[in-house]
C-alpha cells in the first residue's frame, strides 16, 4: 500500500462520520477486522472525532462538569489512539522482520505509523479548512484565507505522502532501519501519575 491508499480510506472515514456528524456515531468499519485497512480506518474514526469533540470543549459557555466530561472523553480516545498506532507499527515490523539492514543504513526520527498518524490528521485539516474556503456566510476575506491555507495544507499533503512512500520504500530495502519505542504516557499510569499514586497511600 502506498501513502495514497491511505488517503483514500482516511477520506471514506471522514466521509462516513459527516453523514451523520454526530461524536456518538458507531463506526462501521467496512474492511476486515485485523487487517491494516482496518487500523487505518479506525484510526482516521478516532481522530475524527476528537476533532470535534476539541470544538466542543472550546465552547467558552461550556459547562464545567461538561467540559470535565468531554477532557476525560478525549484523553480515553487519545490512549485508543496511541494504541492503534502502535499495532500499525507491528505491522510493518512484522511485514519487514526478515529484511536484513545494510551496513550504512540509517535511523528515521520517526515511525512508519506515526507518520501515517500525521498523514491522517492532515486530511481533516484539509476536509475543515475546504468547508471554510466554501463557507456562505463568511467573507469573501475570510473564504480567500482559508483558500489559502488549502493550499499550503494540500502541498504538505503531497510532501507527506511522498516522504512515507520513500521511507517505508527504504525499510523495505534495508536502506532504512525500523525502530519502534512504546509510548510511555505517564500520566495514564497510576504507578507514575504522583496524582494518581499518592491517593492509594
Amino acid at each position: 500500500m502506498k501513502a495514497s491508499d491511505f488517503i483514500l480510506i482516511f477520506k471514506k472515514s471522514i466521509g462516513d462520520y459527516h453523514q451523520k456528524d454526530d461524536i456518538n456515531a458507531i463506526a462501521k468499519n467496512p474492511f476486515d477486522k485485523g487487517s491494516l485497512e482496518f487500523l487505518l480506518y479506525e484510526k482516521n474514526w478516532i481522530d475524527t472525532v476528537q476533532w470535534h469533540l476539541e470544538d466542543l470543549i472550546r465552547n467558552p459557555e461550556i459547562d464545567p462538569a461538561e467540559g470535565m466530561t468531554l477532557k476525560r472523553r478525549i484523553d480515553k480516545l487519545n490512549q485508543k489512539r496511541t494504541d492503534i498506532v502502535e499495532f500499525i507499527d507491528a505491522y510493518f515490523l512484522n511485514k519487514y522482520k526478515d529484511v536484513v539492514a545494510n551496513k550504512s543504513a540509517t535511523i528515521n526520527t520517526e515511525s512508519p505509523a506515526w507518520a501515517i498518524d500525521r498523514l491522517s490528521i492532515l486530511q481533516l485539516k484539509i476536509y475543515h479548512m475546504k468547508l471554510e474556503s466554501q463557507r456562505a456566510d463568511a467573507s469573501q476575506n475570510h473564504r480567500q484565507q482559508c483558500l489559502q491555507k488549502l493550499e499550503v495544507l494540500l502541498t504538505q499533503e503531497s510532501d507527506l505522502s511522498l516522504a512515507i512512500d520513500e521511507l517505508i520504500d527504504k525499510i523495505s530495502q534495508g536502506k532504512k532501519v525500523m525502530k519502534v519505542y512504546k509510548q510511555m504516557k505517564m500520566y495514564n499510569d497510576e504507578e507514575t501519575n504522583p496524582v494518581l499514586y499518592t491517593r492509594k497511600l
